[in-house]
């Protein structure tokens, strides 16, 4: 909250416009009340160039001098494209006065934003699936809050919301497109951004339509134990496959194994030979194999793939950030030899059944079928240090930034 103060003079009328602020009247008892206001002693006066636009200025009919605040929304701003791995210079944190809906509107006050693997594309000239962030533009991402102010039909003041488009902000003014309304007594509303969101989603349809596993089948993830490979696998175990997690630590692979119920577990970081890691978990061979890391570990997937395997391919963090690309085995003549399929896919392609997955996902949540972990960092600031160490895989579980208590 700020403050912002005029000394009146008696050439302005009450209702005219100076500079974008608008001037209106409002009772004051005495020019020191209205000082006390502000917190400070003005000893002259503050120009009307130097207050926010947004800022209404309240003077007293005596044309003295009152004061008033404003509500104050934090943004993270791309200051600069990155060059290889981004750094925090490559984000500023911004303020500017909130905004306030018009017909057909509403204010959300964000509790949680999401950090994704997705958002690295977005901050690239490189070609992809949606427009990029232009520097000096809101930081996209998607987020869950509350309601604050609305003058749209379908949604209320307090209702929880969860939207793809909020952004790295504190508030967001939206127009209801992709936002749908989260029921907090189901479950905690985080989960939106995580198991019963985006991440559980992605996990859901790039097993179940793109990898098609059948039981007794064997399912390989990599970031196993992140945001959609911890899902996937679980999804898996349901589905009566064997499962195998590919993770960076031991802690990780324990967590996979021993919580999450993979039957195996690989550190890639201390597996030595990974093809050959690969193949002792997967004596039967790789039936389907769930990429989220590209890189080494596809190479070394690839040399243990079953005839007609299907290879679901739903990122490739391992390469987001090289200033060059990198040259390594090329997967064409494995695919051929062993007839596989090997498709990308984006969660927006299966928009229309959301529904029933969403409803699939909640039972299993709700039976204790699929078990979930959030790695939540506190602070909208701290949002462009937790997404760089998202891309060096330091996070364990899905990553949040928890931005305001919503309950407050």
């Amino acid at each position: 909250m700020r403050c912002a103060v005029l000394v009146a003079s008696h050439h302005w009328h009450p209702t005219q416009v100076l500079n974008g602020v608008s001037i209106c009247l409002q009772p004051c008892d005495s020019l020191l009340a209205a000082l006390r206001l502000c917190g400070r002693l003005w000893a002259h006066f503050v120009a009307v160039q130097s207050l926010p636009p947004a800022v209404r200025i309240s003077l007293d009919s005596r044309w003295e001098l009152c004061a008033v605040t404003t509500k104050m929304n934090e943004r993270i701003v791309l200051a600069a494209r990155p060059v290889g791995f981004p750094q925090e210079s490559d984000f500023r944190l911004e303020e500017r006065p909130v905004e306030q809906p018009t017909a057909g509107q509403f204010l959300v006050r964000i509790g949680y934003l999401s950090l994704d693997p997705y958002m690295r594309g977005r901050i690239s000239e490189a070609k992809s699936y949606a427009a990029g962030v232009q520097p000096g533009e809101l930081m996209v991402g998607g987020g869950v809050g509350r309601v604050e102010a609305s003058q749209h039909p379908k949604f209320a003041v307090g209702d929880f919301v969860v939207g793809p488009n909020f952004g790295w902000q504190r508030y967001a003014i939206s127009n209801g497109a992709g936002v749908t309304k989260v029921d907090p007594s189901l479950a905690p509303v985080s989960t939106a951004l995580g198991v019963l969101g985006m991440p559980g989603l992605t996990a859901y349809f790039g097993l179940l339509e793109v990898g098609r596993p059948r039981p007794g089948e064997t399912v390989v993830v990599s970031a196993a134990s992140g945001a959609v490979g911890g899902v996937v696998g679980q999804i898996a175990k349901i589905m009566g496959c064997r499962v195998v997690g590919i993770v960076g630590s031991d802690e990780k692979a324990a967590y996979i194994r021993d919580e999450l119920g993979f039957d195996a577990a690989i550190n890639y970081r201390t597996a030595g030979n990974l093809s050959k890691a690969i193949a002792e978990a997967c004596p039967a061979g790789v039936d389907v194999y769930f990429e989220n890391v590209g890189g080494e570990i596809l190479d070394a997937v690839m040399q243990n793939l079953n005839f007609r395997a299907r290879i679901a391919v739903c990122g490739m963090i391992a390469e987001y950030n090289l200033e060059k690309p990198a040259v390594g085995p090329r997967p064409g003549r494995m695919i051929l030899v062993h007839r596989a399929r090997m498709e990308g896919f984006i969660v927006f392609d299966f928009h229309d059944q959301y529904p029933q997955a969403l409803a699939a996902l909640g039972r299993w949540v709700r039976a204790g079928k699929i078990k979930y972990r959030e790695d939540v960092i506190d602070g909208l600031p701290n949002a462009p240090r937790a997404f760089i160490g998202l891309m060096q895989g330091k996070n364990f579980g899905k990553l949040l930034i928890r931005v305001a208590d919503l309950n407050a």
